[in-house]
C-alpha cells in the first residue's frame, strides 16, 4: 500500500484540480451542468484514480488505475481546449493548463512504466 499524499503526480494533478475549479467558477452560469461540470467531473478524476490505486493490493491493480488516470487527463486536455476554443480560457490561463497537463502525462507514462517494472 502506498501514501498518494507521497506522490508527486498527484500534488501536481491535485493542484490542477483545484486550479480548474478556480477558473471554471468564471464560466458562463449556462455551462454549469455542461463544460464547467464535465471538466471538473475529468480532472478530479486524475487525483482520484492516483489515490485509489495507491490504496489497491500489488502493481498491477495500482498500474489499472495509473491508465485510468492518464486517460482522464487526456480528457481534461480536450475539456480544456474546448473551453479556450469557446473563449472561456484566456490564452494565458490556457497555455499554464496545457503545461501542467502535458506535465503529468509525462509524470504519469514514467510512474506506469516504473510499476510495471516492479511484477
Amino acid at each position: 500500500m502506498r501514501d498518494f499524499k507521497k506522490l508527486q503526480v498527484w500534488s501536481r494533478s491535485h493542484d490542477l484540480t483545484l486550479r480548474i475549479y478556480e477558473l471554471t467558477s468564471q464560466f458562463p452560469r449556462n455551462e454549469i451542468y455542461g463544460l464547467t461540470s464535465q471538466i471538473r467531473r475529468a480532472s478530479a478524476s486524475i487525483p482520484t484514480n492516483i489515490a485509489e490505486g495507491c490504496g489497491r493490493d500489488g502493481s498491477a491493480e495500482f498500474a489499472r488505475f495509473l491508465q485510468i488516470a492518464s486517460g482522464s487527463t487526456s480528457e481534461t486536455e480536450y475539456l480544456t481546449l474546448l473551453a479556450h476554443d469557446l473563449k472561456y480560457l484566456n490564452d494565458d490561463q490556457y497555455v499554464e493548463l496545457m503545461d501542467t497537463i502535458v506535465s503529468l502525462k509525462k509524470m504519469l507514462t514514467a510512474l506506469l512504466r516504473n510499476v510495471r517494472t516492479e511484477d
